[in-house]
């Protein structure tokens, strides 16, 4: 499928020390999120009771945030879930006890809220109800970022054993500039940060990684195949005869993506934001982040070239009369 017909080079880092600030301010003004802000941490990391509510007319979100307060709630958080008359409340944990203790505790505070609010108005009816301790919500808060940090040492080995070290500390550095953007994006709106958005995060880095490996792998190629030619030329030629390749793999994730972020609900909004975003931050990186640090790097000819094997008795051949 040919999306673009390029009959000339693009110059893609003619602009690089452009961009390269963009991605600098953009990676500062996440930190600065992170600092001011932080993350809206889902209740898989940070525990407690979320309780799903439904009711046959629009729901008055104030009526019920009164409701809450009025019966010792009022730390929760009442939000719509899907529609105008279902409604998310999250409250923070309660108690400290055995695994039975956290079942008979979650039913408890749900039958509370659910008799104050059908007090309120007879319709509400629960539709579900879930309890994550605040013990488990650490762990897995932990588990999370390790997860997200062993990938990207397993990246940076596995892309310095199969190219070359400026390679591999492009690429890692572009998946690191994904993710950190990305989380920006989460702390910056206040979107729910929940395990399906860490899968998210996790997706969007082998995404990154793939469309890397292919530019990295043409630069390579073209560094062996052109015998003239600066190395920003050469990094310019691979770029534009990969472009459709890119353009045409981002453009369908993203169809898709929209389909899910549109109508597939809020259960998986969270996921589909975090995915929708990382497919356009991750083809910006694989262009202007891994390349223009490679060739910030002094990249050249030399550094590609295969390593001349010496044949077996080739010494005793050359020293035969």
């Amino acid at each position: 499928m040919q999306l673009l017909n390029l009959t000339e080079t693009v110059k893609f880092m003619s602009i690089r020390r452009i961009t390269m600030a963009l991605s600098i301010i953009l990676i500062l003004a996440s930190f600065a999120s992170f600092f001011t802000r932080g993350l809206n941490w889902g209740l898989d990391f940070t525990g407690g009771s979320l309780i799903e509510v439904a009711f046959e007319q629009t729901a008055d979100l104030k009526k019920i945030r009164q409701v809450m307060d009025d019966n010792g709630f009022g730390d929760a958080t009442v939000q719509n879930f899907g529609s105008s008359r279902d409604v998310l409340i999250r409250l923070a944990p309660r108690g400290e006890a055995g695994e039975d203790g956290k079942k008979v505790d979650a039913k408890m505070i749900g039958n509370t809220i659910m008799t104050a609010l059908q007090s309120m108005d007879s319709s509400a009816t629960m539709r579900r109800i879930e309890f994550v301790g605040p013990s488990v919500g650490d762990e897995l808060r932990e588990q999370g970022g390790l997860a997200m940090l062993t990938a990207l040492i397993c990246i940076l080995i596995y892309v310095a054993l199969r190219f070359e070290w400026r390679f591999a500390l492009g690429s890692v550095s572009a998946l690191a500039h994904d993710v950190i953007i990305t989380l920006g994006l989460f702390s910056a709106l206040g979107i729910e940060f929940d395990l399906t958005v860490l899968a998210a995060i996790l997706a969007v880095i082998g995404y990154s990684l793939n469309d890397t490996i292919v530019v990295s792998d043409r630069i390579r190629e073209n560094f062996r195949k052109i015998r003239q030619g600066e190395p920003e030329d050469i990094i310019n030629i691979s770029l534009t005869q990969t472009l459709n390749r890119t353009m045409v793999t981002s453009i369908t994730t993203v169809l898709v993506l929209l389909a899910l972020l549109i109508v597939g609900g809020e259960l998986i909004k969270g996921f589909a934001t975090a995915l929708l975003f990382g497919v356009v931050i991750g083809t910006y990186s694989s262009i202007y982040v891994a390349s223009s640090i490679a060739l910030s790097l002094g990249i050249s000819k030399e550094d590609l070239m295969p390593t001349e094997v010496e044949k077996e008795g080739a010494d005793q051949e050359n020293m035969m009369p």
